[in-house]
């Protein structure tokens, strides 16, 4: 007992103690976890090592220097080689026999990296994470980093999945479709060129948006367009009401020799930025207030009301604007034959436009792809993702009212 203090003191200094006042033991978690993961690792290796040296002595007939009249095979050493996994980097034996290669069911030959790790830097990669990130999270979690060119070799093994879904069916109605391109760019012998990337969207008839079609194409010009679109209606599109895209001349074109009894609307953002590129900047905040209030009105008539006045206001001034709205508005009100709860829907390439942009998001991290091939698959696997994770089961509009409206002529496809 310390001189001077009861036991009953004694006894509360201690509860004190292990209470938290004075910790008595201290656990340092970064090296517990250390500690843990070390474990774990070796547990994997040794488990991995004992499988395959259970095989091993299943396919030679007998133990490592067992003499039997059994015996099928001879052993002949070990080759190291490394496995990245969950829990880090294991190295292996792997047994080598005289007569016949080793195979084992536990790992896939040649593999280097498990078939989870390798799924989780696929999506990583197709979620719009560079590869050199992608690099370093996969040494940060596992110990052990891959190479640019690795993920690229690896992204290669997704290219079939992504051409099925390229070329999957188109089974429903699609009413309302959006059309729009991209030019990306190749580096080829030291040299830059560049191509276009063809994208279709469609609204089916359950009211949902989805990707319907995507293909590279050497520009934006009615021969590429044509090649799209026929190859959309190979693939079963159908049901074709309306079209919405910018002013592309060979677009439209196309999508009249096509899908002759679709009609067409222009975006009307577009059609803003067309018209304004002829108004001074002074100017321009003004007349495009003017501009928008042409498609806020209830009706044809009042839209086209709303350009007269604007004509007889700015005509005078902006003579070059005025003409660009005169010869173009018609295209930009085609909107109104359709249901007025669909408008705000289908007069803009909005959808469309939001999309391209996060194809470009990740696109521009790589730059110059080296082949239209890499570029089309990774434009493809970014707008697979974006439709499957924003779009999917999320009800765009109502296309039941569309389905049974007779005010537009019917516009299946020829």
């Amino acid at each position: 007992m310390t001189q001077g203090k009861s036991n009953t003191e004694v006894k509360c200094e201690a509860i004190g103690e292990v209470a938290g006042k004075k910790p008595l033991l201290r656990i340092d978690e970064s090296k517990m976890k250390a500690w843990v993961d070390g474990q774990v690792k070796n547990a994997v290796e040794d488990v991995l090592n004992d499988i395959m040296e259970f095989e091993a002595k299943t396919l030679a007939g007998a133990e490592v220097y067992e003499r039997t009249e059994g015996r099928k095979d001879y052993r002949n050493g070990y080759r190291k080689r490394k496995l990245l996994t969950r829990v880090g980097e294991v190295d292996l034996k792997v047994p080598r026999l005289r007569s016949v290669p080793f195979t084992t069911a536990a790992i896939e030959r040649y593999r280097r990296r498990e078939s989870s790790i390798e799924e989780a830097m696929i999506e990583m990669y197709i979620a719009g994470v560079s590869t050199r990130r992608v690099s370093d999270v996969t040494e940060a979690l596992f110990g052990a980093s891959v190479s640019s060119s690795a993920m690229s070799e690896l992204n290669k093994k997704i290219y079939s999945r992504l051409d099925e879904w390229r070329m999957r069916p188109l089974k429903k109605k699609y009413p309302y479709i959006y059309l729009d391109g991209m030019v990306m760019s190749r580096r080829w012998t030291g040299e830059v060129s560049h191509f276009s990337v063809l994208v279709a969207a469609g609204v089916n008839e359950d009211g949902t948006r989805e990707v319907i079609g995507i293909a590279d194409g050497a520009k934006e010009d009615k021969a590429s367009w044509l090649s799209f679109l026929r190859h959309l209606k190979q693939r079963g599109l159908s049901g074709v009401k309306l079209a919405v895209s910018d002013a592309c001349l060979g677009l439209v074109a196309a999508l009249e020799e096509v899908f002759p009894a679709a009609r067409w609307q222009r975006c009307t953002v577009h059609f803003y930025r067309n018209v304004l590129s002829q108004v001074p900047i002074t100017h321009k905040r003004h007349f495009a207030t003017a501009l928008k209030a042409v498609h806020a009105q209830e009706s044809r008539e009042a839209a086209l009301a709303k350009v007269d006045a604007l004509k007889a206001e700015w005509g005078s001034r902006f003579s070059g604007a005025v003409k660009i709205l005169e010869e173009g508005v018609a295209s930009t009100l085609t909107y109104y034959d359709f249901p007025p709860e669909h408008w705000v829907r289908i007069r803009t390439n909005n959808p469309m436009e939001r999309l391209l942009k996060e194809v470009r998001r990740r696109t521009n991290v790589v730059g110059a792809f080296p082949d239209e091939k890499s570029a089309l698959m990774l434009a493809t696997a970014r707008v697979r993702y974006v439709s499957d994770k924003t779009w999917s089961g999320r009800k765009y509009m109502d296309v039941s009212m569309l389905l049974n409206l007779d005010r537009t002529p019917k516009a299946e496809s020829a």
